[in-house]
């Protein structure tokens, strides 16, 4: 498996070029090209791009996305589409297609619905759970649970006898709207019935613009369908109350989401109107509504921020970021001896102990349906397969870093993150960590190590809930962000375009189990 650095060293023996040479043609320093080549620092994307067009070659064969060298006149065409990694030499390109993917993705149900079309776009065909899978060498598919759960696969052409896997979740903490939600205060306001989801900063949710999104079900003939909600316009407010009625708001304050978290839709005019809008929305009368999942979202736009553009602070960075990101390198990347899956659940935040969950038997289920429609044993496969458990992770607080541990601090735009913990609230152990070291050393992104100050509990993520139906070797890592479970949250805007590449390096690589112990990289 060819390193970052071993490809540009390829490409300028290709030119005849001695490092000198690259150097001043380049401008960039002979010390530093030499620690490129041999692996010990990272080349910026600038460098990235100037070394590919001296030598000629396209940045894919450099950052490993493909074998071809081609030229550097390629790499705006490779698989038809060019906002994806291929552009990887500006990271400010792949956060701004982020901030487009969350912006259109205001619920689960949207985030599923954007990859499932992104996927037909590329020429993936959809299966049914309920039907029979007839697979092919060669052949690329997906298939969704409850339409907030997907499984994408791309079966290799050669002799595929391992998965490799990258799992990521699409749901985050909000306030799910309880049926009959209208509540008619004190004579003069219209308010939401509502209840929390999953574990989020609920001040967050106050003073700012909110809508309602998700699914409701439709009855049509003998048929019931779902149809998508979005509701595009500010919709909802959660109002604070003045600091003259409450002096000590900001000496801590424990909010009820009973009282506190109630969402103001209207004057007692708005009566009647959230049906009227969630109808007209979904493009269905208002009595075919038999069910809905709906859910609030803040309107609030994603933005690039900072000196030099290096922040991005959005909603539902954790874990839209992952799953977009893994999306990316999944679309890219592939072995002709290894079946590439890309994995995305529903219900993370709320323990995923659903049918679309982790815990559930969705995976398990896929993979045992491919091993069998390739004549293969699972359990013959599992040994050489590999997880990637992908969700956000924290980056050292500014104002507060008495929080990270002492030894692991991990910054954005440093590196993806691998997770630790003792209790095994983290799938990683020795060996997943070295794979997953190798990989990112190999597509020359750095990493970042994560575990909790001994004293404080962390949270708990997809790569142990989904080896207890499937029992692989896995890794779980993150992208470093601020204010996790916040309605409006900050990531660096190099790790999208960091984890894309990781993630289209793993699925070119294919791993075998050749004993105890021993894992041979390809």
């Amino acid at each position: 498996m060819l390193t970052l650095g071993d490809r540009l060293k390829a490409a300028r023996k290709k030119t005849g070029l001695s490092q000198v040479q690259a150097a001043e043609a380049t401008g960039i320093g002979n010390k530093s090209l030499s620690r490129y080549e041999r692996g010990d620092s990272e080349p910026s994307p600038e460098a990235i791009q100037k070394l590919s067009r001296l030598y000629n070659v396209s940045t894919e064969y450099v950052l490993g996305l493909t074998d071809v060298m081609g030229s550097s006149s390629d790499s705006s065409s490779v698989s038809g589409y060019s906002e994806t990694i291929v552009g990887m030499t500006d990271h400010h390109t792949s956060a701004r297609n982020l901030l487009d993917f969350i912006g259109t993705s205001p619920s689960r149900y949207h985030a599923i619905a954007n990859i499932t079309r992104r996927l037909s776009n590329e020429g993936f065909t959809e299966l049914l759970e309920g039907e029979k899978w007839n697979l092919e060498k060669g052949g690329k598919y997906f298939v969704q649970r409850n339409l907030s759960t997907v499984a994408a696969f791309k079966v290799g052409e050669g002799d595929p006898t391992s998965f490799n896997i990258i799992s990521s979740h699409c749901d985050s903490p909000t306030f799910k709207i309880k049926p009959n939600a209208e509540m008619e205060t004190l004579g003069h306001y219209i308010r939401l019935n509502t209840e929390k989801y999953g574990g989020m900063i609920m001040s967050t949710w106050m003073d700012r613009p909110l809508s309602v999104a998700g699914r409701v079900i439709v009855s049509e003939g003998n048929s019931l369908k779902t149809k998508l909600v979005a509701i595009d316009k500010d919709l909802l407010i959660i109002p604070n109350v003045a600091i003259h009625m409450q002096r000590k708001i900001n000496d801590g304050f424990t909010f009820n989401p009973a009282v506190d978290m109630v969402p103001l839709m209207g004057s007692l005019a708005s009566k009647g109107e959230l049906m009227n809008l969630i109808s007209e929305s979904a493009g269905v009368k208002p009595k075919s509504i038999m069910g809905s999942d709906l859910f609030l979202y803040n309107r609030t736009k994603g933005t690039i921020w900072g000196s030099d553009g290096e922040y991005v602070s959005s909603p539902q960075l954790d874990d839209l970021q992952c799953a977009y990101s893994s999306m990316q390198g999944f679309l890219i990347g592939e072995n002709p001896d290894t079946i590439s899956v890309l994995s995305v659940f529903d219900n993370e935040e709320v323990g995923s102990g659903t049918k679309q969950g982790a815990r559930s038997n969705f995976l398990r289920t896929v993979c045992e349906r491919i091993a069998a429609a390739l004549g293969e044993d699972l359990n013959e496969m599992l040994p050489s397969s590999f997880v990637i458990s992908a969700d956000n992770a924290h980056a050292v607080h500014p104002n507060h870093p008495e929080y990270a541990d002492p030894t692991h601090r991990p910054f954005m735009n440093q590196g993806i993150v691998i997770k630790y913990n003792g209790d095994e609230r983290y799938a990683t152990d020795g060996m997943s960590e070295a794979v997953f070291k190798r990989v990112c050393k190999a597509s020359g992104v750095p990493t970042q190590t994560f575990s909790n100050r001994s004293d404080l509990m962390g949270g708990s993520t997809l790569g142990n809930l989904s080896t207890s139906q499937l029992s692989v070797s896995t890794v779980d890592i993150g992208l470093p962000q601020l204010a996790m479970h916040s309605s409006y949250e900050t990531a660096g805007s190099m790790d999208t375009l960091y984890f894309e590449r990781a993630s289209a390096e793993f699925y070119r690589t294919k791993l075998e189990a050749v004993g105890n112990g021993e894992i041979v990289i390809k």
